[in-house]
Order: structure tokens, then C-alpha cells, then sequence
């Protein structure tokens, strides 16, 4: 039986299956043994709690040391601060004091924490899934139970769990872990992008996987999204032909992004810190067509100065002199909110004050990011362009474009990430100097289903017809004016998507630069005639799949 799920990726893998540990089961309600005290219950669990704190910091340390996991380091580490939050110690001591047991306590303590992160949406409800992988480390430590996560083997092996932390993916260890294989998930979920991110080949949203047992042989190939328990010879060698496949489109690094008919769309890399411009070029990447500076200020419990800004952006634009280099300012709000910059108490914030709304709520911190920009813009030879996220509509594209700029910045423009801006998209290409499409929020918002809830992950997908020719509108808007418009989206990364978008008229793709071969392969075996094909049946709905929920 051929279990499908979402590819991630291009590559392939055969190797036996092994499964993540199961969750712990929850802690009986029940009252706590009179000869436990209060004082030994309290004491055994913040020991648990300093063993779990610094498992994870020596696991953060080591994973700093190599090449193939030190992305991981800095996720680990910040677990590792969970454990010892002294918010949640308190909540599990007035658990203990109320008579509970330890365990019981500690189970609850986390579980109410994780409802908090839950109820504030968008990447804090991510990091409650962390925050659970914490409590169940310490929970095992106090009932003597396995702990739990990435499970040990001496020998390759197909993970398979029903969904995987940001932590645990990040943590893979490549030299053993052939591939990923979850039943929850999307293409859009941390879990996928950290995969992508990482080049490993991964299959999300596979409904099934977990009742394939362990030990058993299985082909996974992510370019058809299939995992196949007990692979026949010709399966297994379909599996090597795909990585060959793989391997000859490496052979392209170093060339410019083009059609089969010379038609070039240029590839660029999404950029979460300065480190990683080598690793974007490594990959061959043409410049930045993302870098989030985020990481500037979600580590900080004020604004960063425009010095501290400056020698950042610098950094990065050193890297690639002559080269485009997108820099996105601040997105704070919804899956990223910042205790200076963003509401405490908004009911929805993925529809509230974030993006630009909140940058021109707080005009200084505007100001002294493009006041930064320039100042880095002027100190290296780099193509500097500078987006604000979330607009909506052209008097905000205007108001950005002209402040940006105000400041001597030569190529200011915006993010494409809720509806409006496309239907008012011949309006804002008048006034601002190019485009930028955010196809993950682009998804998110045209089709009402929050990108971060598994639930509705089925509608995250571009291949959605109402996506794509949203997609266009904005497309066809900047061709009308000579104004370029890219894609930094997740989507850009799914090389028939990308032959797509070449189709409906976008001028340029950037992706996380461990999927630029990929895409650089596959644009090279299609003309501009067959990519406007490929779109113009996608924009019918020829490729989207509606959902069709179990009877």
C-alpha cells in the first residue's frame, strides 16, 4: 500500500523504519502519598527540571560543534531556558502545595503554559509544541519512564512520527536519519520549512505512516510525496534514479536561473542572519530575495540601536557585492510579537497590528532601520532593495516607498501578503518600485485558515486557483509597469510551482538556498510557452485537490 502525503523536497530514501517514542501517558489525578512531603516533592522536581535544563544546553553545545546540526544550537539552547522558567516553577509548586503529586504537578504546570502560548496564535502556539517536548523530559525523569524524542540506532534509518518539534528536526542527525516521514503537518509548517532548510528529504501530512511498523523497509520520495512500505527492485532503483537526479542538478550551481529557452528568472535565497549569506551562496544563489531581520530584535527586550543595526546589515551586504539584496524591515505582531512594538491583548493579532501597521505606530523604530539601512547601503557595494511587510493597499505602499526613499535608499518597495494588495495591485504598481509576494500569508489570508493550525493545513496550499490568480493580478500589474515582481514564499521552493510562477509572469524566486538546485533543475526543462501552459492550467484549478473530510 502506497501511503501519499507532501513532499518536501526532491530527493529520495530507502532504509527500515524506526518511530519517535511515544507521548507519556497523563499523570492520574490522584491524591499524593502523607509520607511525600511538600519540601521532597518540590526538590525532586526542580532537580528533574536542572537535569532537563542541562541535557538540552549540552545538546545545544555539541550541536554548535558540526557542520550538519549547528542550525540547531540556538533552538536548543532556548529550551533549554524553558525548563527553568520561573513562572512555570512557581505554577507547578502550587501544584505540589495543593496536594498533587509531582508528576501531576509538573504535568499541569506545562499544560497550562502551553494553552497561554496556544490561545496567542502564530509562533507562540509553535513554540507550545516545544514547551510539551520540555514537560514530557521532565515528567520521564520523575516516573523513570524513556524520554522521549529522536530515537538512538547505530544504523540509517526512515524517522516516522506523528509530528516532529522544531527542536527534533533541527537536532537530526543526518548521518543516520535518511528521511522524515509525519502524519500531521503541511507544506507551510515548521517542521517542513526546517526540513527544507536542511535538505532533508521529508514527507508531512502522510495519514497512515504511523501504522507502518518498525524495522520495516520503506522507499520515501519526496518528489512524489509517496512513502512506499516494502518497496519492490523497481520501486527501490526509481528511488536511486530520483537522488541521481538530484545529484546532476547540483551540476547547475554557479549558472543564472533560466527557462529552456534562455528566458532568465533570476534565484535568489531567504536569509534569516548574516551567517547564513554562505551558505546562500554556496548553493549558488544570485543575491537575497529575503533577509528577515527579525533576529535583530526578537532576542531583545528593547529596541537594537541603529550601530548595532547597521554592522548587522553590513555584514550581510559585504557578502555580495554587486548582487540584489532584498532586506524585509521589522514584521512584529501575530506569530511574532515583541513586549516594546506589539498589543498585549489583541483577539485575533494575525489580523491586527503588526507588519507596517505597527512599525508606523512606532515610527522610531521605522526611522532607525532605514536610517541603519543606509547607512550599511552606503558602506558596501551591494544592490540594496528595502520591503516593509504587511500592506495592504497603495497610499500605505506610497507612504513606505516615499519615507524609504526620503532616507537615500535607492530601490524601496513592499510585501504582498493579504488580499487587498493584490485586487488594488495597478494602483500600487504606480507607486512603488517592485513587489515582493509572501505567498505563505498570501495563502493564509486569501483562504481564512491560519497557517499555523493543523486542522485547517489542507487549505494551505498556492496551488489553490484563488492563491495563484491573486498571484497574477499582481504579476500582470507589474508588467504593466515595468515594476519587477518576485516570490519569497515557501512556494518558490516546489520546483512545478515554480515553473508555474515563471508562467503567470513573477521576475524573480527566492527560497531557502538548500532548494535552489531543485528549482534551477527544473525551470531548465521548460520553455516560457510551456511554463504559461503549466499556468493557465493551474489558474483553472487544474493542480488544486480540494479537501474531502472522512464521512
Amino acid at each position: 500500500m502506497v501511503i501519499k502525503g507532501v513532499g518536501i523536497g526532491r530527493g529520495a530514501a530507502v532504509a527500515p523504519v524506526l518511530h519517535m517514542a511515544p507521548a507519556l501517558p497523563e499523570p492520574a489525578d490522584e491524591p499524593r502519598d502523607p509520607a511525600l512531603s511538600t519540601t521532597s516533592e518540590k526538590e525532586r522536581i526542580a532537580a528533574a527540571m536542572k537535569k532537563v535544563q542541562e541535557n538540552l544546553m549540552q545538546r545545544s553545545q555539541a550541536a554548535a560543534q558540526h557542520e550538519n546540526t549547528k542550525e540547531a544550537a540556538p533552538i536548543l539552547a532556548a529550551l533549554s531556558q524553558m525548563a527553568v522558567d520561573p513562572a512555570l516553577t512557581t505554577k507547578i509548586d502550587d501544584g505540589v502545595d495543593s496536594g498533587k503529586t509531582a508528576d501531576r504537578a509538573t504535568y499541569e504546570g506545562f499544560s497550562s503554559f502551553e494553552q497561554q502560548l496556544h490561545a496567542l496564535g502564530g509562533y507562540m502556539a509553535e513554540r507550545a509544541g516545544d514547551l510539551r517536548d520540555v514537560g514530557q523530559r521532565v515528567i520521564a525523569l520523575l516516573t523513570g519512564a524513556a524520554q522521549p524524542g529522536i530515537p538512538e540506532s547505530d544504523t540509517p534509518y526512515v524517522l516516522v512520527a506523528q509530528d516532529l518539534s522544531p527542536a527534533d528536526t533541527a537536532a537530526l542527525d543526518l548521518d543516520k536519519v535518511q528521511a522524515i516521514v509525519t502524519a500531521e503537518g503541511g507544506p507551510t509548517s515548521h517542521t517542513a520549512i526546517l526540513a527544507r532548510s536542511r535538505g532533508i528529504v521529508a514527507v508531512v501530512a502522510a495519514a497512515g505512516a504511523q501504522g507502518i511498523p518498525n524495522g520495516t523497509l520503506v522507499a520515501v520520495n519526496a518528489a512524489t510525496g509517496e512513502v512506499i512500505p516494502d518497496p519492490s527492485d523497481t520501486e527501490i532503483a526509481q528511488a536511486h534514479k530520483q537522488n541521481e537526479a538530484v545529484a546532476k542538478a547540483a551540476t547547475l550551481r554557479g549558472k543564472p536561473g533560466a527557462l529552456k529557452d534562455g528566458t532568465l528568472l533570476p534565484l535568489l535565497a531567504n536569509v534569516g542572519k548574516p551567517e547564513d549569506g554562505a551558505q546562500a551562496l554556496k548553493f549558488g544563489a544570485e543575491g537575497v530575495g529575503l533577509f528577515r531581520t527579525e533576529f535583530l530584535f526578537l532576542s531583545s527586550e528593547e529596541a537594537p540601536s541603529v550601530e548595532v543595526q547597521a554592522a548587522a546589515y553590513e555584514k550581510l551586504l559585504a557578502q555580495f557585492p554587486g548582487k540584489k539584496v532584498v532586506i524585509r524591515l521589522l514584521d512584529a505582531g501575530a506569530d511574532k510579537p515583541l513586549a516594546f512594538l506589539t498589543p498585549e491583548d489583541e483577539p485575533n493579532p494575525a489580523l491586527g497590528v503588526r507588519g507596517l501597521r505597527a512599525l508606523r505606530v512606532h515610527k522610531n523604530i521605522l526611522e532607525d532601520q532605514l536610517e541603519a539601512l543606509a547607512r550599511a547601503d552606503a558602506a558596501t557595494e551591494a544592490d540594496l532593495w528595502v520591503m516593509a511587510p504587511m500592506v495592504a493597499d497603495a497610499p500605505e505602499a506610497k507612504y513606505f516607498t516615499d519615507l524609504g526613499h526620503s532616507y537615500g535608499l535607492k530601490k524601496v518597495g513592499v510585501m504582498a501578503e493579504v488580499p487587498s494588495i493584490a485586487i488594488m495591485a495597478d494602483q500600487v504598481a504606480k507607486v512603488t518600485d517592485f513587489v515582493s509576494i509572501g505567498t505563505n500569508d498570501l495563502t493564509q489570508y486569501t483562504l481564512a485558515a491560519d497557517r499555523t493550525l493543523g486542522s485547517v493545513s489542507h487549505y494551505q496550499t498556492v496551488w489553490h486557483p484563488a492563491v495563484l490568480r491573486a498571484i497574477k493580478m499582481i504579476a500582470d500589474a507589474g508588467a504593466a509597469q515595468g515594476m519587477p515582481v518576485g516570490v519569497c514564499g515557501e512556494a518558490a521552493a516546489d520546483p512545478q510551482m515554480a515553473v508555474v510562477l515563471a508562467g503567470v509572469g513573477v521576475t524573480s524566486l527566492s527560497m531557502s538556498a538548500a532548494s535552489l538546485d531543485a528549482v534551477r533543475a527544473e525551470l531548465a526543462e521548460h520553455t516560457l510557452a510551456e511554463a504559461q501552459e503549466k499556468a493557465a492550467a493551474a489558474l483553472d484549478g487544474a493542480q488544486y485537490k480540494p479537501y474531502e473530510p472522512e464521512e
